[in-house]
């Protein structure tokens, strides 16, 4: 079976080349017999990469440990359920799970577009798979998951422990997604390049396919953040951890993507800047990779140092330099056809909201990148922490905020001020009244998370008021109840009110990471079996801990369980138990904390068992208040709800689709 399934790969990387390079010759010799073996040639590689899949996970399955990529994530005593997912546990399966998904997509697009982008197609053919031989060429030449041992181990080594939690099961192969995904507008916008399309057709045929791409992305976010929350044990979700950034950059340039996009199909604008930002979006995205497989850097969340370091380089060189030759040969074909006409204008305000996000891609690419340039100059790996990341990135991030509760207000092409200043009059007054309540009601007295909140609450009635006058006129104007106007404005225009949807699920996942963030307390004490720890919070109150002993948990496979059992109490009244743990890995010899939290929306407190002496008689915890933290989850799960309606299809009128089929070659054709 092993090596049935690395006859698979090699086969599914000699189609992808063979496809890559007949597509394009078809095209340029006007041999579409040549495009449509190219299309057999795609579709068959997304075949046997399945089939090399699918031997991969028998091989987990069943404890094939004479292959060396099982041996190393995978042993008896795991749940079959971790065995499974152990396919993207390590470097070889992850690369090979990445080649298959891209794959996949390739296979979509062309099952999806053959019939209506026939022009473009042989060239979106080629440069998927390119990409998807590259990935597949790694896995051939450099990280084999069917390699052999010289022996058959009676047992494996296992899945690090750190990844043996549901919601880094799932991270992996969401984040993958979004990553691999933009590789369809990618490709589509060097179609659009080689072919000299100057208009917006690239953007209408890529439009969803790259707002599911964001959505995988941020999910996949999202996600890294809660693992890191609720296993790692350290309080917090974001440290500014290489590995995280590398998912971060291409996110805040794929964002302004989304956005400017729309003055491209509304005003005929930015064709340049938007061929450009997407180019940026996939090379941060395989330099991220890079990173992450690397072992450039080092990371609680990257593999192990590799071969593949100098690949990825090449490829992203070579990727790079090649779009960077069509974007310029290109040039006087991407002149926009309309430019700015006033400062004051929805225009202008998306354009300083790219601005914003690619300053914070700078910052975040620059502070990730900066022990290598450290090391490289001086011989010595300086490491840029947090604090640098949070100073630097706050006063971009409280400028976008604003602009999502302005631009959504202004029109296309020119306002007045006097109309902007009324417009933003009610925002900001309650925006002023919120402050004035987190001051003295509150006691928010801090002028930076005060500010925040201000702009977070300006934002947000804007986008209330926005829903509002749509709702009411619906309701004036055609007699329906609120929740139909309601249901029925969305559905009308989903794109702009999905968005409006996916701004509200942002400011609800800042107001968390404001509160978290400026007011979060911690505190360490060892206590005996009946002692007691306070840990209090200006804006949240007292909370008590009594330490009743230590417990054996239940231990279901592979691991020894010790739970601590913790009686709280909140400004002296009873709130519960909580019961942090430590689970010991038998074969790993590794033990992971996991900790226990108290969640409300107010705050959690969050409660780690560092360690303990003899049989439990002493133990040592550490606790921390998080204030609004779930707002962060809320405000994400919002989020993503936005996006999907954004990108879900609007049904077409009846009458429309009776007008498209009126107009087909079939239906104007005489009668015989």
């Amino acid at each position: 079976m092993p090596y049935v399934g690395y006859v698979a790969t090699v086969l599914a990387m000699a189609l992808a080349v063979y496809a890559a390079v007949v597509a394009a010759v078809g095209a340029q010799r006007r041999m579409p017999e040549l495009v449509v073996s190219a299309r057999n040639a795609a579709l068959g590689v997304t075949g046997f990469i399945t089939v090399a899949i699918a031997i991969v996970e028998y091989l987990l399955i069943t404890g094939h440990y004479q292959t060396r990529y099982i041996y190393e994530v995978s042993n008896r005593a795991a749940p079959l359920f971790y065995r499974v997912t152990a396919l993207w546990g390590g470097q070889d399966g992850s690369l090979l799970f990445w080649a298959w998904l891209m794959s996949i997509f390739s296979t979509l697009v062309l099952v999806n577009k053959w019939g209506s982008m026939r022009i473009m197609m042989p060239y979106v053919i080629s440069v998927t798979q390119i990409t998807v031989a590259f990935f597949v060429g790694l896995v051939v030449f450099v990280a084999n998951p069917f390699e052999q041992l010289p022996f058959f181990p009676a047992d494996g080594a296992g899945l690090n422990p750190m990844l043996r939690h549901f919601g880094m099961i799932i991270h992996p192969p969401i984040l993958y997604v979004g990553f691999v995904a933009f590789v369809i507008p990618y490709a589509f916008a060097m179609a659009a390049l080689i072919t000299r399309q100057s208009g917006d057709l690239w953007i209408r045929t890529t439009r969803r396919w790259t707002l599911i791409a964001w959505l995988f992305l941020s999910l996949g976010i999202v996600l890294g953040g809660w693992w890191a929350y609720d296993v790692l044990g350290w309080g917090g979700y974001w440290g500014w951890d290489p590995v995280e950034n590398a998912s971060l950059i291409p996110w805040l340039v794929g964002t302004p993507f989304l956005h400017s996009v729309m003055m491209h199909e509304n005003r005929n604008m930015l064709k340049r800047w938007n061929i450009a930002l997407i180019i940026l979006t996939f090379a941060l995205i395989v330099e991220g990779t890079f990173l992450t497989r690397s072992g450039v850097i080092s990371s609680v969340h990257s593999f192990a140092q590799s071969a593949i370091g100098p690949l990825f380089l090449g490829f992203i060189l070579i990727m790079f330099t090649g779009s960077l030759y069509l974007f310029v040969i290109r040039w006087d074909v991407l002149k926009s056809d309309n430019e700015l006409d006033s400062l004051f204008s929805r225009e202008s305000f998306f354009l300083l909201n790219n601005l914003l996000f690619i300053g914070l891609a700078i910052i975040v690419w620059w502070g990730t990148h900066f022990p290598l340039f450290s090391e490289a100059l001086f011989g010595e790996k300086i490491v840029v922490g947090p604090p640098f990341f949070e100073q630097s990135t706050a006063p971009l991030w409280a400028a976008i905020v604003v602009l999502m509760g302005i631009a959504p207000l202004v029109p296309w092409r020119k306002a007045s001020p006097t109309k902007m200043a009324n417009t933003l009059l009610w925002p900001t007054l309650g925006a002023l009244i919120v402050m004035a309540l987190l001051y003295t009601v509150v006691g928010i007295k801090l002028f930076g998370p005060l500010l925040g909140f201000g702009l977070c609450a300006l934002t947000l009635i804007a986008i209330i008021i926005e829903y509002w006058r749509g709702v009411s006129a619906r309701h004036r104007t055609k007699g329906e109840s609120y929740p139909v106007a309601l249901s029925r404005l969305v559905a009308r225009n989903r794109r702009r009110y999905g968005g409006y949807l996916i701004h509200t699920g942002v400011i609800l996942l800042a107001i968390g990471i404001i509160g978290s963030r400026a007011y979060q307390v911690e505190t360490q004490k060892n206590l005996a079996i009946g002692e007691s720890m306070t840990i209090s919070s200006e804006i949240i109150g007292t909370y008590e801990l009594t330490y009743y002993g230590l417990r054996e948990g239940d231990s279901p496979d592979d691991r020894i369980i010790t739970e601590a059992v913790l009686d709280v109490k909140y400004n002296g009244e009873p709130a519960g138990s909580l019961i942090p743990n430590r689970e010991y890995f038998v074969v790993q010899e590794q033990p992971i904390t996991i900790p226990d939290k108290r969640s409300t929306l107010a705050d959690d407190l969050y409660v780690i068992l560092a360690g303990w002496e003899g049989q439990g008689e002493t133990a040592t915890f550490k606790a921390y208040i998080n204030p609004l933290v779930n707002w962060l989850w809320i405000g994400s799960f919002v989020f993503i709800i936005g996006t999907m309606v954004a990108a879900w299809p609007s049904p077409k009128p009846s009458r429309e689709r009776a007008a498209s089929k009126a107009q087909t070659p079939e239906a104007t054709a005489p009668a015989k």
